[in-house]
């Protein structure tokens, strides 16, 4: 075998293992949990991309709220502080990240590598926010930089594209310290993303640069690892589990959920003017992944697809914010739910999910 294939194997196998394949009581877990929200401003003007934050527009753009542990309140706080800013412009779509860190750290340096093995930065980006065909990108303190595309999540068969590259991308860190050095103490890492519009528009099957008012599935992760220092260098703790901290929680250990991915909005508006819409399809979105999620447990226990809630053991609970309780019709691939959702005055969305979780909307 050659180098390339064995090093895909690894890949590979560090993507299976670090993503779970949840149950519906998993759902059940997560459900409480609200993604954040975010107003994402466009830029006065073009950004230098050197991992400093010191850009004039950088001052206005609101920061996210502390990242939290990705399964939510049931854990601890983060012992170290992440919170991340978003901008746009006509080229791009910019991502700013801070992240204190007493000893920055890093080891890869190979493109497309697994990052996540060093402490790290993440990415998710769902632009249309149907669960499938999303973007993730990964970074290390070294600027080491993983990027890859998947048609959809692990759990429903993925799978990933890891020779896929964001043409144009570019991004830099700048250390509040210095790297690699377990004799001083350091402040922290900041980073800059600029992910340009025509790359993302690949997949994105909307409008890129976004319009105004329009809506992305938006996840950031950071990873990272407890370390000792052994002779004056880092190594990680053995047998400790690396700690996961978010943005927006998905109450289980996978960021391979996009439903939970959190919501930015972008605007042409002046920064601190324009207030974030409540996505109105909500109860629909809630009410289609409870079923999906029963439905997989369904499956596996008698080998069939459920024709209805009752059979799912669902009541009329799972109605709630909906038109009329969620229909499920079964088709040769398996099956398409349906749930429709008051979104004004006489105004409804109709809403499907099917058994590979794709989510969407009827036009």
């Amino acid at each position: 075998m050659t180098p390339r294939f064995l090093r895909a194997l690894a890949i590979t196998a560090a993507m299976l293992v670090a993503n779970n394949h949840g149950t519906a009581a998993d759902w059940d877990r997560m459900k409480p949990i609200v993604p954040q929200q975010y107003v994402c401003y466009r830029a006065a003007v073009p950004l230098v991309i050197d991992g400093r934050l010191n850009d004039e527009s950088w001052q206005t753009a609101p920061w996210t709220h502390d990242f939290q542990d990705i399964e939510g309140d049931a854990k601890p706080r983060p012992t170290f502080r992440t919170r991340a800013k978003m901008l746009w412009d006509q080229k791009y779509f910019y991502i700013a990240a801070e992240m204190e860190e007493p000893h920055v750290w890093g080891t890869i340096t190979q493109r497309d590598s697994v990052i996540f093995r060093d402490n790290d930065f993440e990415v998710f980006i769902d632009p249309n926010g149907d669960n499938h065909e999303y973007y993730e990108f990964e970074m290390n303190a070294l600027n080491t930089v993983w990027d890859l595309f998947l048609r959809k999540p692990y759990k429903d068969g993925g799978p990933a594209m890891n020779n896929w590259d964001i043409e144009g991308l570019r991004s830099a860190v700048h250390i509040q310290g210095t790297l690699n050095n377990s004799q001083d103490r350091d402040q922290g890492w900041t980073l800059e993303i600029a992910f340009p519009w025509k790359a993302l528009k690949q997949f994105a099957h909307r409008a890129t640069p976004p319009k105004e008012g329009d809506q992305w599935r938006i996840g950031f992760s950071r990873v990272e690892w407890d370390i000792e220092i052994v002779e004056g260098k880092y190594q990680k703790v053995p047998n400790h589990a690396e700690h996961n901290w978010i943005w927006s929680p998905q109450g289980i250990i996978d960021m391979h959920r996009p439903e939970r991915w959190g919501y930015v909005q972008f605007t042409s508006g002046k920064p601190g003017t324009v207030d974030f819409k409540p996505d109105a399809g909500v109860p629909a979105r809630e009410a289609l992944m409870t079923i999906y999620h029963a439905q997989r447990e369904f499956q596996t226990r008698t080998g069939r697809w459920a024709s209805n809630l009752s059979e799912l053991g669902l009541n009329e609970s799972i109605q709630t914010g909906l038109v009329h309780s969620p229909t499920i019709r079964l088709n040769k691939d398996g099956y398409v739910a349906t749930a429709i959702v008051r979104v004004g005055r006489g105004a409804r969305e109709i809403w499907h999910v099917r058994q590979d979780s794709r989510l969407w909307r009827r036009p």
